[in-house]
């Protein structure tokens, strides 16, 4: 009886702990944004979400995340591929590279893309040159996003390439069909949730990139000043309540991604 209420209570403890744990870093800092950027009232945040400088912010960021979100699923896909499917010397050391990003601090990554796609870099001047410019402009703001967010497809689509049976491979070509359409027939729809998935994970995480970021695009208003530098701005020009209601915007942007990816994953488990 002793040993029961025993590990009773050491299971309460460890539910609570972690409860605790999870109340005190995560939902009392989203509660905290929320009530911030509604402290002023309504009508105060919807100015705020309205000013042209912080509406601008928000549609690029969206629309440069989207682009890098279909970079990474196409490029990582690709390369999940490659990794998953054949053996080459160094495949070991170049999958180990994929986290790098992960171990990175995300300015060490944009200082890398400054220093080799920068004005003095040979690419920057091959660039400019040619009659354009990658840093300080928007094709810089893609690369950062899309360089922080790397992993997110290749480690989704890994295991699902992995827990494909080659025995339908095998039965599709048995039956007289192509490459492509044992592709697109068989192997695709086993990929697809983690295409899906790991292309959200990382559009969700290119909505809130600061550090690259902001080494990298010039943070001009209305052409190449994003959600998360635009935020931090506010915070120093002491207007707290601005910054919350656009990061209240990224927040919810980042429920629903989150929702969809669950939403995914649940119906690829059914499958």
């Amino acid at each position: 009886m002793n040993t029961v209420l025993r590990h009773k209570g050491w299971t309460w403890g460890f539910r609570s702990t972690v409860l605790l744990y999870f109340i005190v870093l995560i939902v009392l800092p989203i509660i905290g944004v929320y009530a911030n950027s509604f402290s002023e009232g309504w009508s105060n945040f919807a100015e705020s979400i309205m000013d042209p400088i912080a509406w601008k912010a928000v549609l690029l960021t969206v629309r440069l995340a989207v682009v890098a979100a279909i970079i990474n699923v196409v490029l990582g896909t690709m390369i999940a591929w490659v990794l998953t499917r054949y053996r080459f010397v160094g495949r070991s050391f170049l999958n180990s590279l994929v986290d790098l990003p992960f171990a990175l601090p995300t300015a060490v990554g944009g200082l890398m893309i400054m220093l080799l796609l920068g004005p003095i870099s040979a690419v920057g001047k091959l660039a400019e040159s040619m009659g354009f410019e990658i840093v300080f402009h928007q094709p810089a703001i893609v690369i950062a996003m899309t360089f922080v967010t790397f992993p997110f497809v290749i480690r989704a689509v890994q295991p699902l390439l992995e827990e494909i049976d080659p025995s339908e491979e095998e039965a599709s070509y048995t039956m007289g069909a192509s490459k492509a359409r044992t592709f697109m027939q068989v192997i695709l729809p086993s990929m697809a949730p983690g295409m899906i998935s790991g292309g959200m994970l990382a559009f969700s995480r290119a909505l809130a990139e600061f550090g690259a970021v902001v080494l990298v695009a010039g943070n001009i208003p209305g052409r190449t000043l994003t959600a998360s530098v635009f935020i931090y701005g506010e915070i120093e020009s002491d207007n707290p309540t601005g910054a919350a209601a656009v990061s209240v915007l990224l927040l919810t942007l980042s429920f629903l991604i989150l929702w969809l990816i669950n939403l995914v994953q649940m119906r690829g488990r059914r499958r």
